[in-house]
Protein backbone atom coordinates (compact mmCIF):
# COMPACT_ATOMS: atom_id res chain seq x y z
CA UNK A 1 0.00 0.00 0.00
CA UNK A 2 1.41 3.48 -0.78
CA UNK A 3 0.36 6.15 0.97
CA UNK A 4 3.17 8.74 -0.23
CA UNK A 5 1.27 11.79 -1.89
CA UNK A 6 0.32 11.71 -5.92
CA UNK A 7 1.97 12.09 -8.58
CA UNK A 8 -0.35 15.24 -9.47
CA UNK A 9 0.78 17.09 -6.71
CA UNK A 10 3.96 18.95 -8.02
CA UNK A 11 1.63 20.14 -10.90
CA UNK A 12 -0.64 21.61 -8.76
CA UNK A 13 2.27 23.09 -6.78
CA UNK A 14 3.41 24.91 -10.12
CA UNK A 15 0.28 26.54 -10.48
CA UNK A 16 0.02 27.52 -7.30
CA UNK A 17 3.28 29.08 -7.48
CA UNK A 18 2.64 31.23 -11.04
CA UNK A 19 -0.61 32.40 -9.62
CA UNK A 20 1.59 33.93 -6.30
CA UNK A 21 3.55 35.42 -8.58
CA UNK A 22 1.08 38.08 -9.75
CA UNK A 23 0.94 39.42 -6.43
CA UNK A 24 4.09 40.80 -6.28
CA UNK A 25 3.77 42.72 -9.71
CA UNK A 26 0.24 44.22 -8.53
CA UNK A 27 1.73 45.37 -5.53
CA UNK A 28 4.46 47.15 -7.21
CA UNK A 29 1.87 48.70 -9.78
CA UNK A 30 -0.45 50.00 -6.99
CA UNK A 31 2.52 51.36 -4.95
CA UNK A 32 4.19 53.23 -7.80
CA UNK A 33 0.74 54.46 -9.19
CA UNK A 34 -0.70 55.70 -6.05
CA UNK A 35 2.63 57.34 -4.65
CA UNK A 36 3.10 59.15 -7.72
CA UNK A 37 -0.43 60.71 -7.44
CA UNK A 38 -0.27 60.88 -3.40
CA UNK A 39 0.34 64.43 -1.63
CA UNK A 40 4.00 65.79 -1.45
CA UNK A 41 3.97 65.13 2.15
CA UNK A 42 2.89 61.39 1.77
CA UNK A 43 5.92 58.60 0.41
CA UNK A 44 4.87 54.86 -0.01
CA UNK A 45 8.21 53.81 -1.43
CA UNK A 46 8.81 51.83 2.08
CA UNK A 47 6.02 49.44 1.18
CA UNK A 48 7.98 48.38 -2.33
CA UNK A 49 10.33 46.19 0.19
CA UNK A 50 7.13 43.73 0.42
CA UNK A 51 7.33 42.62 -2.97
CA UNK A 52 10.66 41.18 -3.41
CA UNK A 53 10.59 40.03 0.70
CA UNK A 54 6.81 38.46 -0.01
CA UNK A 55 8.57 36.50 -3.85
CA UNK A 56 11.42 34.75 -1.12
CA UNK A 57 8.77 33.21 0.54
CA UNK A 58 7.35 30.65 -2.33
CA UNK A 59 10.17 31.42 -5.04
CA UNK A 60 13.76 31.15 -5.93
CA UNK A 61 16.24 33.39 -5.72
CA UNK A 62 16.45 34.34 -9.36
CA UNK A 63 12.77 35.06 -9.62
CA UNK A 64 13.30 37.18 -6.18
CA UNK A 65 16.26 38.83 -7.49
CA UNK A 66 14.11 39.89 -10.79
CA UNK A 67 11.17 41.12 -8.47
CA UNK A 68 13.78 43.33 -6.83
CA UNK A 69 15.11 44.98 -9.66
CA UNK A 70 11.54 45.66 -10.43
CA UNK A 71 10.75 47.09 -7.28
CA UNK A 72 13.91 49.36 -7.26
CA UNK A 73 13.05 50.71 -10.95
CA UNK A 74 9.78 51.61 -10.10
CA UNK A 75 11.10 53.37 -7.34
CA UNK A 76 13.65 55.23 -9.77
CA UNK A 77 10.26 56.02 -11.48
CA UNK A 78 8.48 57.52 -8.78
CA UNK A 79 11.83 59.46 -7.47
CA UNK A 80 11.74 60.83 -10.83
CA UNK A 81 7.91 61.56 -11.16
CA UNK A 82 8.09 63.27 -7.61
CA UNK A 83 11.34 65.22 -7.82
CA UNK A 84 14.31 63.58 -8.97
CA UNK A 85 16.98 61.14 -8.11
CA UNK A 86 18.88 63.40 -6.25
CA UNK A 87 16.37 64.08 -3.72
CA UNK A 88 18.09 62.97 -0.71
CA UNK A 89 14.88 60.81 1.11
CA UNK A 90 14.31 58.76 -2.47
CA UNK A 91 17.94 58.25 -2.52
CA UNK A 92 17.87 56.49 0.65
CA UNK A 93 14.51 54.84 -0.32
CA UNK A 94 16.42 53.51 -3.39
CA UNK A 95 19.55 52.37 -1.69
CA UNK A 96 17.47 50.63 1.24
CA UNK A 97 15.82 48.81 -1.18
CA UNK A 98 18.21 47.46 -2.83
CA UNK A 99 19.86 46.45 0.30
CA UNK A 100 16.20 44.19 1.07
CA UNK A 101 16.32 42.95 -2.29
CA UNK A 102 20.22 41.67 -2.03
CA UNK A 103 19.29 40.27 1.36
CA UNK A 104 16.05 38.47 0.73
CA UNK A 105 17.55 36.90 -2.19
CA UNK A 106 19.95 35.43 -0.25
CA UNK A 107 17.72 33.79 1.64
CA UNK A 108 15.69 32.34 -0.89
CA UNK A 109 18.77 30.89 -1.92
CA UNK A 110 19.27 29.27 1.27
CA UNK A 111 16.01 28.29 1.38
CA UNK A 112 16.34 26.55 -2.34
CA UNK A 113 19.33 24.62 -1.29
CA UNK A 114 18.01 23.57 1.89
CA UNK A 115 14.81 22.31 -0.23
CA UNK A 116 17.18 20.37 -2.60
CA UNK A 117 18.56 18.58 0.04
CA UNK A 118 15.21 17.77 1.49
CA UNK A 119 14.66 15.98 -1.74
CA UNK A 120 17.94 14.24 -1.95
CA UNK A 121 17.15 12.52 1.45
CA UNK A 122 13.59 11.85 0.76
CA UNK A 123 14.84 10.33 -1.80
CA UNK A 124 17.38 8.34 0.12
CA UNK A 125 14.72 7.08 2.60
CA UNK A 126 12.19 5.78 -0.34
CA UNK A 127 15.40 3.69 -1.91
CA UNK A 128 16.41 2.25 1.79
CA UNK A 129 13.02 1.30 2.53
CA UNK A 130 12.26 -0.27 -1.05
CA UNK A 131 15.61 -1.71 -0.33
CA UNK A 132 15.47 -2.62 3.48
CA UNK A 133 11.57 -3.42 3.77
CA UNK A 134 10.72 -4.59 0.40
CA UNK A 135 6.80 -4.34 -0.37
CA UNK A 136 4.84 -7.46 0.03
CA UNK A 137 3.61 -8.87 -3.30
CA UNK A 138 -0.42 -8.92 -3.45
CA UNK A 139 -0.38 -12.92 -4.06
CA UNK A 140 2.36 -14.85 -1.97
CA UNK A 141 1.25 -19.06 -3.64
CA UNK A 142 -2.15 -19.07 -2.80
CA UNK A 143 -2.43 -16.30 0.08
CA UNK A 144 -3.89 -12.82 -0.75
CA UNK A 145 -1.77 -10.29 0.63
CA UNK A 146 -1.33 -6.93 1.59
CA UNK A 147 0.99 -4.28 3.55
CA UNK A 148 1.04 -0.92 4.98
CA UNK A 149 3.57 1.14 6.62
CA UNK A 150 2.55 4.13 8.30
CA UNK A 151 5.37 6.50 10.08
CA UNK A 152 4.98 8.34 12.71
CA UNK A 153 7.09 11.44 11.44
CA UNK A 154 6.47 13.28 9.07
CA UNK A 155 9.32 12.87 6.98
CA UNK A 156 10.43 9.46 7.47
CA UNK A 157 9.70 6.79 5.22
CA UNK A 158 11.10 4.08 7.61
CA UNK A 159 11.48 3.08 11.03
CA UNK A 160 11.90 0.21 13.39
CA UNK A 161 9.14 -1.51 12.79
CA UNK A 162 9.56 -4.67 10.13
CA UNK A 163 7.76 -7.84 7.94
CA UNK A 164 8.41 -9.93 5.49
CA UNK A 165 7.60 -13.15 3.66
CA UNK A 166 9.35 -15.57 2.43
CA UNK A 167 7.73 -19.05 -0.21
CA UNK A 168 8.96 -22.21 1.63
CA UNK A 169 8.05 -25.91 -0.80
CA UNK A 170 5.14 -26.43 1.89
CA UNK A 171 3.94 -22.80 2.73
CA UNK A 172 4.61 -19.04 3.67
CA UNK A 173 6.14 -17.74 6.47
CA UNK A 174 6.22 -14.21 7.86
CA UNK A 175 7.39 -12.29 10.28
CA UNK A 176 6.57 -8.70 11.58
CA UNK A 177 8.40 -7.40 14.27
CA UNK A 178 9.20 -4.02 16.44
CA UNK A 179 12.68 -2.76 17.10
CA UNK A 180 13.01 -1.12 20.16
CA UNK A 181 14.17 2.74 20.17
CA UNK A 182 14.10 4.83 16.97
CA UNK A 183 16.51 6.17 14.61
CA UNK A 184 19.19 5.01 12.51
CA UNK A 185 20.11 2.42 15.30
CA UNK A 186 15.95 1.12 15.04
CA UNK A 187 16.85 1.05 11.32
CA UNK A 188 19.66 -1.59 11.39
CA UNK A 189 18.24 -3.50 13.72
CA UNK A 190 15.36 -4.00 11.83
CA UNK A 191 17.46 -4.46 8.69
CA UNK A 192 19.48 -7.08 10.94
CA UNK A 193 16.39 -9.27 11.73
CA UNK A 194 14.91 -8.98 7.55
CA UNK A 195 18.35 -10.06 6.40
CA UNK A 196 18.53 -13.32 8.65
CA UNK A 197 14.86 -14.17 7.84
CA UNK A 198 15.40 -14.12 4.41
CA UNK A 199 18.59 -15.77 4.94
CA UNK A 200 17.12 -18.67 7.05
CA UNK A 201 13.10 -18.66 5.99
CA UNK A 202 13.76 -21.31 2.95
CA UNK A 203 16.70 -23.18 4.89
CA UNK A 204 15.10 -23.78 8.47
CA UNK A 205 12.78 -27.03 8.26
CA UNK A 206 11.00 -26.42 12.00
CA UNK A 207 9.45 -22.91 12.64
CA UNK A 208 11.13 -22.96 15.73
CA UNK A 209 14.52 -23.67 14.12
CA UNK A 210 14.04 -20.14 12.30
CA UNK A 211 13.28 -18.55 15.28
CA UNK A 212 16.15 -20.10 16.87
CA UNK A 213 18.73 -18.62 14.15
CA UNK A 214 16.92 -14.72 14.33
CA UNK A 215 17.54 -14.95 18.17
CA UNK A 216 21.10 -15.73 17.41
CA UNK A 217 21.57 -13.30 14.81
CA UNK A 218 19.92 -10.36 16.96
CA UNK A 219 22.33 -11.52 19.85
CA UNK A 220 25.36 -11.67 17.92
CA UNK A 221 25.17 -8.07 16.86
CA UNK A 222 24.13 -6.71 19.92
CA UNK A 223 26.64 -8.30 21.85
CA UNK A 224 29.43 -7.03 19.82
CA UNK A 225 27.12 -3.00 19.89
CA UNK A 226 27.46 -0.68 22.81
CA UNK A 227 23.55 -1.02 23.39
CA UNK A 228 24.49 -3.44 26.48
CA UNK A 229 21.39 -5.28 26.42
CA UNK A 230 18.72 -2.79 26.11
CA UNK A 231 18.06 -3.40 22.75
CA UNK A 232 15.85 -5.95 21.62
CA UNK A 233 13.07 -6.75 18.87
CA UNK A 234 9.74 -8.42 19.86
CA UNK A 235 8.13 -10.00 16.95
CA UNK A 236 5.78 -12.47 15.80
CA UNK A 237 7.31 -15.46 13.69
CA UNK A 238 4.45 -17.58 11.29
CA UNK A 239 4.01 -20.10 9.04
CA UNK A 240 0.78 -21.26 6.83
CA UNK A 241 0.83 -24.35 5.31
CA UNK A 242 -0.37 -24.70 1.69
CA UNK A 243 -2.29 -28.22 2.26
CA UNK A 244 -3.65 -27.37 5.87
CA UNK A 245 -6.35 -24.85 7.03
CA UNK A 246 -4.19 -24.29 9.98
CA UNK A 247 -1.23 -21.57 11.07
CA UNK A 248 1.85 -21.95 13.24
CA UNK A 249 2.78 -19.42 15.67
CA UNK A 250 5.83 -17.97 17.66
CA UNK A 251 5.48 -15.38 19.57
CA UNK A 252 8.66 -13.31 20.42
CA UNK A 253 6.66 -11.00 23.18
CA UNK A 254 4.86 -9.17 20.18
CA UNK A 255 0.86 -8.18 20.55
CA UNK A 256 -0.97 -10.98 19.21
CA UNK A 257 -2.29 -11.26 15.69
CA UNK A 258 -6.11 -10.99 14.94
CA UNK A 259 -8.17 -13.79 12.52
CA UNK A 260 -11.13 -12.22 11.14
CA UNK A 261 -13.63 -14.94 9.99
CA UNK A 262 -15.92 -14.05 7.10
CA UNK A 263 -19.00 -14.66 9.26
CA UNK A 264 -17.97 -11.74 11.58
CA UNK A 265 -15.69 -11.55 14.40
CA UNK A 266 -12.10 -11.04 15.35
CA UNK A 267 -9.97 -13.88 17.41
CA UNK A 268 -6.84 -13.11 19.31
CA UNK A 269 -3.83 -15.56 18.41
CA UNK A 270 -2.38 -15.75 21.98
CA UNK A 271 -0.13 -18.22 22.75
CA UNK A 272 -0.02 -20.08 25.76
CA UNK A 273 4.29 -20.10 25.92
CA UNK A 274 5.18 -16.93 24.25
CA UNK A 275 8.90 -16.46 23.73
CA UNK A 276 11.04 -13.43 25.13
CA UNK A 277 12.20 -10.77 22.48
CA UNK A 278 14.42 -11.19 19.90
CA UNK A 279 17.93 -10.49 21.73
CA UNK A 280 16.55 -11.17 24.82
CA UNK A 281 16.79 -15.09 25.09
CA UNK A 282 19.98 -15.31 27.34
CA UNK A 283 18.25 -13.69 30.11
CA UNK A 284 15.62 -15.72 30.73
CA UNK A 285 15.02 -19.47 30.41
CA UNK A 286 12.54 -20.71 27.65
CA UNK A 287 12.17 -23.13 24.93
CA UNK A 288 10.86 -21.78 21.62
CA UNK A 289 7.37 -23.51 20.85
CA UNK A 290 5.33 -22.92 17.95
CA UNK A 291 1.55 -23.25 18.33
CA UNK A 292 -0.97 -24.24 15.96
CA UNK A 293 -4.70 -21.88 15.39
CA UNK A 294 -7.05 -22.74 12.91
CA UNK A 295 -6.92 -20.88 9.74
CA UNK A 296 -9.57 -21.58 7.52
CA UNK A 297 -10.60 -20.56 3.57
CA UNK A 298 -12.04 -17.12 3.58
CA UNK A 299 -9.97 -16.33 7.13
CA UNK A 300 -7.79 -13.17 6.94
CA UNK A 301 -4.72 -13.00 9.26
CA UNK A 302 -3.96 -9.41 10.43
CA UNK A 303 -0.35 -8.55 11.81
CA UNK A 304 0.34 -5.43 12.97
CA UNK A 305 3.03 -3.92 15.83
CA UNK A 306 2.14 -2.46 18.86
CA UNK A 307 1.89 1.75 17.10
CA UNK A 308 -1.88 0.70 15.78
CA UNK A 309 -2.45 -0.11 19.49
CA UNK A 310 -0.69 2.52 21.32
CA UNK A 311 -2.83 5.30 19.11
CA UNK A 312 -5.07 7.97 20.98
CA UNK A 313 -7.33 10.05 20.52
CA UNK A 314 -7.87 13.76 21.98
CA UNK A 315 -9.23 11.87 25.28
CA UNK A 316 -6.14 9.66 25.54
CA UNK A 317 -8.44 6.42 24.62
CA UNK A 318 -6.06 3.46 23.10
CA UNK A 319 -7.54 2.73 19.42
CA UNK A 320 -9.61 -0.57 20.07
CA UNK A 321 -8.50 -2.51 17.71
CA UNK A 322 -9.96 -5.75 18.29
CA UNK A 323 -13.67 -3.91 18.53
CA UNK A 324 -12.90 -2.17 15.27
CA UNK A 325 -11.81 -5.24 13.20
CA UNK A 326 -14.47 -7.34 13.98
CA UNK A 327 -16.69 -6.65 11.37
CA UNK A 328 -14.57 -6.28 8.52
CA UNK A 329 -14.00 -9.94 7.80
CA UNK A 330 -15.45 -10.09 4.46
CA UNK A 331 -13.01 -7.76 3.05
CA UNK A 332 -10.27 -8.46 1.22
CA UNK A 333 -6.88 -7.53 2.51
CA UNK A 334 -6.12 -4.18 0.13
CA UNK A 335 -9.31 -3.19 1.24
CA UNK A 336 -9.24 -3.99 5.09
CA UNK A 337 -6.15 -2.08 5.43
CA UNK A 338 -7.30 0.70 3.53
CA UNK A 339 -10.08 0.82 5.75
CA UNK A 340 -8.22 -0.05 8.81
CA UNK A 341 -5.71 3.46 8.06
CA UNK A 342 -8.07 5.56 7.96
CA UNK A 343 -10.23 4.74 10.73
CA UNK A 344 -6.61 4.27 12.72
CA UNK A 345 -5.23 8.27 11.55
CA UNK A 346 -9.13 9.20 12.03
CA UNK A 347 -8.83 8.09 15.84
CA UNK A 348 -5.90 9.71 16.11
CA UNK A 349 -5.14 13.03 17.81
CA UNK A 350 -4.53 15.24 14.52
CA UNK A 351 -4.57 12.50 12.55
CA UNK A 352 -1.04 11.40 13.47
CA UNK A 353 0.96 8.49 15.36
CA UNK A 354 2.52 8.66 18.28
CA UNK A 355 4.75 5.33 17.18
CA UNK A 356 5.26 4.06 13.86
CA UNK A 357 2.58 1.33 12.43
CA UNK A 358 3.25 -1.43 10.38
CA UNK A 359 0.23 -3.86 9.29
CA UNK A 360 0.02 -6.89 7.06
CA UNK A 361 -2.97 -8.83 6.18
CA UNK A 362 -3.21 -12.33 4.88
CA UNK A 363 -6.52 -14.12 3.86
CA UNK A 364 -6.52 -17.89 2.72
CA UNK A 365 -8.96 -17.90 -0.25
CA UNK A 366 -12.02 -19.58 0.06
CA UNK A 367 -13.20 -22.74 -2.61
CA UNK A 368 -14.22 -21.99 -5.80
Amino acid sequence: MDLRPPLTRPHRSRQASHAQLVAPFVLIAVVTVVDVLAPPEVHLGPFLAAAPAMTASFAGPRMTAFVGLVAVLAQVVVSTARTSLTDLNHTFQIIALIMISVFVTFFAHLREVHEKEMVQLRTVAETAQQVVLRPLHDRIGPLGVASVYLAAAAEAQIGGDLYAAARTDTGTRLIIGDVRGKGLAAVGDAALVLGAFRASAHQETELTGLVDYLEAAVSADLDGGDQGGESFVTAAVLEIPDDEPVLRLVSCGHPPPLVLRGSGGAVSLDVARPAPPLGLAGLVTSTVTAQTFPFGPGDVLLLYTDGVLEARDRAGTFYPLTERVAAWGGMPPQALLDHLCGDLLAHAAGNTLDDDAAMVAVRRPAPR
